[in-house]
């Protein structure tokens, strides 16, 4: 038993002991792919970012690496519990770098920090896959079917024991939110957009969705966000709350006509092109020279209305520029005690010079303080896993379903969870972020390895019961083509994943094309 994605169901690799040279070619070419973006982010943004990527970097691979450990580690104490035969025990896949033989067992740290396997030639036969064990299985007396599913069993209940355990640390360290998660009020209407048509306005208050309340923005069940993608009739039924009055619309989401999309991207998520409220957009941060720095804002002012109109987000200014890319934005800012009305000329900055087509040419030069509404929740554990498990549940049902709009290419596999990890491990606040998160992939780590599929732990289980009725093994003529499908085919659907995963990263690494900078502004006489 070996795993090698937190995420996705745990394919039951080769242990690398027969290609060490190929894997670890493919390692150190992947682990230099790395090393240059990493040099070339700290060239391109200092030696300040680089090293805080490195770290990032390093958290993130050990992180990755827990989950499938202790995944491993519970099949290796049930097989040793049940008496089981066990050849390896390797921590990481690739070119030993330390082994030892303990009581018949081969301990391995491996070259590659990618997970870890565990070789018990007396579970089901895996010859076609992972190559011959180590002790002949004719030497060896057959497993019992109730010892089998105990020790396939015992790597998810392991992984709910760790997503328990992280979902503990997180109900006492806190998981910081923000009111515009828990929000269910409209802070922008895209103009023209699927909501606009329908009637949909600024403000309006979310009641429900397809007859499904929902009380937050973000999440799962009950969110807004989570209902519109996963809806699976157009157009869908939204209820709002207007002036103290329930209404109900019929909108029909659609693909956002405003981004370019090409056969290699994932496919694009249908929307109805509203925006959550953000109550409080206090300045965090002025750019040099910047048109925001010219009109005179200042880190703390707050932004209350753009042209007249109040500003529930962000959204309608990033519309405007949009829109209308050099148009004066004439906007209503709070300092302390005092109204101002400032005028900001948007401009094209001198760097980065590839923005995006489907992006504003323009920009001020402001980002707003993320930490203003940042409380720290305290979700029980038992709510944690609840929702995480809601998750693989809705996610599977919207993939499966008819008419769904979630298809494959909207998941992530291992190089996407990685992404995710950087990403939030990024920010402030990202370890109790990522401890969050840890139960999320821990959760999904158990479930989908349950799938009854013959190279899962499901699988394995399965085959110990029909083993029990039939009171004997399935054939190898049988079992070994069965198997050989199933994990090619999980392969190829990995590497399905991967090649939009890596694109992902591509974007990540060198999508922003760095800070922006606008041209030098000649000093007021």
């Amino acid at each position: 038993m070996n795993s090698s994605s937190p995420l996705s169901p745990e394919p039951h690799l080769p242990p690398p002991h027969k290609s060490e040279r190929s894997v670890n070619f493919t390692f150190w070419i992947g682990f230099s792919a790395v090393l240059l973006v990493l040099l070339y982010l700290g060239f391109r943004n200092g030696a300040e970012s680089l090293f805080f990527s490195i770290i990032t970097f390093l958290e993130v691979i050990l992180l990755f690496n827990i989950l499938i450990i202790v995944h491993e580690l519970g099949h290796f104490l049930a097989a040793k519990w049940c008496g089981l035969q066990i050849d390896k025990f390797a921590i990481w896949f690739g070119k030993p770098l330390w082994s030892k033989r303990i009581d018949g067992v081969d301990y391995i740290l491996g070259s590659i920090p990618g997970g870890g396997y565990v070789a018990l030639p007396q579970m089901a036969p895996m010859e076609a896959i992972e190559g011959k064990t180590d002790t002949p299985r004719e030497e060896l007396p057959p497993a019992s079917p109730w010892q089998k599913i105990i020790v396939a069993f015992a790597g998810p209940l392991f992984s709910f024991g760790l997503a328990l355990l992280f979902a503990c640390i997180v109900w006492a360290v806190g998981k910081p939110s923000t009111a515009t998660e828990k929000t269910t009020t409209i802070g922008y209407v895209i103009p023209g957009g699927p909501a606009d048509k329908a009637g949909v306005r600024t403000g309006d208050v979310i009641k429900s969705i397809n007859g499904h309340t929902v009380s937050r923005w973000a999440g799962v069940d009950n969110g807004v966000t989570w209902n519109i993608m996963t809806s699976t009739v157009s157009p869908l039924t939204m209820e709002v709350e207007r002036n103290g009055q329930r209404q109900t619309f019929q909108v029909i989401p659609e693909v956002d006509p405003t981004v370019t999309h090409h056969w290699w991207d994932r496919n694009a998520p249908f929307k109805i092109q509203i925006a959550p409220e953000v109550k409080n957009l206090v300045v965090g941060k002025i750019l040099p020279d910047s048109p925001a720095a010219v009109a005179g804002i200042q880190k703390g002012d707050q932004l209350m209305a753009l042209d007249g109109v109040p500003l529930l987000g962000y959204y309608a200014i990033y519309q405007h520029m949009k829109d209308a890319p050099y148009a004066p934005l004439n906007l209503t800012v709070q300092r302390g005690q005092q109204t101002l009305q400032l005028v900001v000329k948007p401009e094209k900055p001198i760097s980065p010079t590839d923005i995006p087509k489907d992006e504003p040419q323009t920009a001020i030069g402001l980002d707003l303080d993320d930490n203003v509404d940042v409380v720290m929740d305290h979700p029980t554990p038992w709510h944690q896993v609840h929702e995480s498990v809601d998750m693989v549940r809705g996610t599977l049902a919207a993939l499966f379903t008819h008419n769904s709009k979630v298809s494959a290419t909207q998941l992530s596999g291992p190089i996407g969870i990685m992404n995710i990890l950087f990403s939030v491990l990024s920010s402030d606040n990202g370890w109790r972020v990522a401890l969050w998160f840890a139960v999320v992939i821990n959760v999904n780590l158990a479930m989908l390895n349950l799938f009854p599929l013959p190279v899962l732990d499901g699988g394995h289980i399965a085959l110990s019961l029909i083993e029990w009725v039939r009171r004997r093994p399935l054939s190898m003529k049988i079992l070994e083509p069965v198997q050989t499908a199933c994990a090619l085919a999980l392969i190829g659907y990995m590497a399905f994943i991967t090649f939009f995963d890596v694109q992902d990263s591509g974007k990540m690494a060198f999508g922003s094309g760095g800070e922006i900078k606008f041209a030098p502004k000649q000093p007021s006489p």
